[in-house]
């Protein structure tokens, strides 16, 4: 059954599927999908052609938008929109602490979980394309993790795309995700020495928490052990077009006087859980190596491990001498499975996707080479979450596709830009640029 409703401008319909849990095996245990069909009201009758969105991650739900924010405002004015949330994710049969144990143990868990990477995503992409858009091939818009998922669209079945559009998203095709977080470390660090030109207050306020945090056992209100790794890791905010500012205010009012001396105030250690804790989208953290995971090589904590190779990060020795502690980014690391308690029940589940040995590659680089899908992708110039190096490779390797390489906006400029940058892609995709 759909439901339709409405929001100033919209009417929205809510649609589920079913799909195959493992798309080999189409005869077999089924999941549902969950997808927001969104239209301009004006335009609710007509007959549009359609724009898929896959959203960032992995692990997050399509954008629960009010309205016409962002970039569905100018979407909705060519196309029909859905908004899809990713199997395991959102209302898609949901993968966390609380449902996979249905499945069995942590080696059964780590199975189930080798079935939530791009490749399944884009099959169910394409079992729903039928039944959505009546088979006709439609328009996919892919943010981050999104446009990893529409790059091994291309690879595999190219058939069901009219056209792709990929912001903040192009993988490499081959790096391994030692590779990956080498190429990261550095970007995270231009990143940190940035937000400190702009605040210089806050290296100050920065180590201050730093040295609290290694001298006090320190645990917030939601059971969260929040060590100085864990304060290090907020700085995945500084990927983001706001992220400086918003990790300046949450830095300026950290202390309070109590009678035993100065303590990390409750407002201060409420907005760092909500920051830190992975119980909406524990999918990021089990998943996210995986992500980058095609051969026999096991990820084996691939961001813990490379991050010895760059010892500034050490906070300890930081607070040992006189420089700036370095904020870390989009790196997920063994330690947050016994912090977050969203996450400590799946801590052997990840040490065992951690250990695997035979992902399988998601992208074909031969049949990108020949692609002739109409791709556009905006590569933002220093983008901390996605390598642009790697990305102006990947760029390369795909027949037609043309980038808008651009530093006016960070990772999320889909969100930040609207529909400035959803109108530069579909013109450059439609050679109108």
């Amino acid at each position: 059954m759909t439901v339709s409703y409405r929001q100033p401008g919209l009417v929205l319909t809510d649609r589920r599927f079913t799909v195959p849990l493992d798309h080999d095996d189409p005869s077999g245990e089924t999941i549902e999908l969950y997808a927001r069909e969104v239209v301009a009201r004006d335009k609710a009758g007509q007959d549009l052609p359609w724009l898929l969105y896959l959203q960032g991650g992995p692990g997050f739900g399509a954008n629960r938008f009010i309205g016409n924010q962002a970039w569905l405002g100018r979407a909705v004015q060519d196309y029909r929109v859905l908004l899809l949330d990713q199997r395991g994710t959102g209302a898609s049969t949901p993968a966390n602490r609380q449902t996979l144990p249905l499945r069995g143990g942590p080696a059964e868990q780590a199975d189930h979980l080798t079935r939530f990477r791009a490749d399944s995503i884009v099959r169910d992409c394409e079992a729903i394309r039928p039944e959505v858009t009546g088979g006709a091939p439609w328009t996919v818009l892919g943010q981050s993790f999104g446009g990893f998922c529409t790059v091994a669209y291309l690879s595999t079945a190219p058939e069901g795309l009219d056209t792709a559009l990929v912001t903040g998203g192009l993988p490499s095709l081959d790096a391994h995700a030692d590779d990956v977080y080498r190429a990261a470390y550095p970007r995270i660090e231009r990143k940190v020495a940035a937000h400190y030109a702009r605040y210089p207050q806050d290296v100050e306020r920065a180590r201050r928490i730093a040295d609290h945090l290694l001298t006090h056992d320190v645990v917030l209100p939601n059971g969260y052990r929040f060590t100085v790794e864990a304060f290090q890791s907020l700085g995945i905010m500084l990927g983001a077009s706001e992220g400086s500012h918003r990790l300046h205010h949450l830095l300026e009012d950290a202390f309070v006087r109590t009678p035993g001396g100065p303590e990390l105030s409750d407002a201060f250690q409420e907005q760092a859980q909500s920051l830190l804790s992975y119980a909406g989208h524990p999918l990021y953290a089990l998943l996210h190596e995986a992500i980058y995971a095609q051969d026999a090589r096991p990820t084996a904590w691939s961001a813990e491990r490379v991050r010895a190779e760059f010892p500034r990060f050490d906070a300890a020795k930081t607070l040992a001498g006189d420089e700036p502690l370095l904020f870390t980014g989009e790196t997920i690391h063994p330690w947050m499975f016994d912090c977050d308690p969203a996450l400590r029940p799946l801590r052997e589940t990840a040490e065992l996707l951690a250990a695997r040995t035979d992902w399988t590659p998601l992208y074909d680089p031969a049949r990108l080479a020949v692609n002739d899908v109409p791709v556009a992708a905006a590569v933002y110039h220093d983008d901390m979450y996605v390598d642009t190096a790697h990305s102006l490779a990947t760029a390369r390797a795909i027949r037609g596709l043309r980038t808008w390489v651009t530093d006016e906006f960070e990772h999320d400029g889909v969100r930040a830009g609207g529909p400035r940058v959803l109108d530069r892609l579909l013109a450059l995709a439609r050679d109108d640029a």
